[in-house]
């Protein structure tokens, strides 16, 4: 009976190519592209979250500082989860440190 039909050949396993690597080998690529992750991303993300809970740490009645919604103004009173800010004269708000962003100087430099 004749096959009239197309013949696959099959790999007998040997070699290893680029993707059939075993062992440790096959690991390198995921390896690098988490090192790789970690300096271009997660690193510098670190720093900058450590950096902000310094300055939230440090904050001061008198400093003048921006919040996240954009609000200016001067620190009046300091708990250890929230600070009043005087917006306008008389004119108070309670908001919590961590909403704090920068200084009044930070957000007046990198408008101009």
């Amino acid at each position: 009976m004749a096959y009239g039909g197309v013949a696959y050949a099959m790999s007998g396993g040997s070699g290893g190519g680029l993707l059939g690597g075993s062992g440790f080998s096959s690991f390198i690529p995921i390896i690098l592209i988490f090192v790789i992750f970690y300096f271009i991303l997660i690193r510098p993300q670190q720093k900058q979250v450590s950096k902000h809970q310094d300055f939230i740490r440090n904050l001061k009645i008198g400093d003048r500082v921006v919040t996240s919604g954009g609000i200016h103004g001067e620190i009046k009173g300091l708990t250890e989860t929230t600070l009043t800010l005087e917006i306008a004269d008389k004119v108070r708000v309670k908001v919590t440190r961590s909403a704090v962003t920068g200084t009044s100087q930070d957000a007046a430099t990198s408008e101009t």
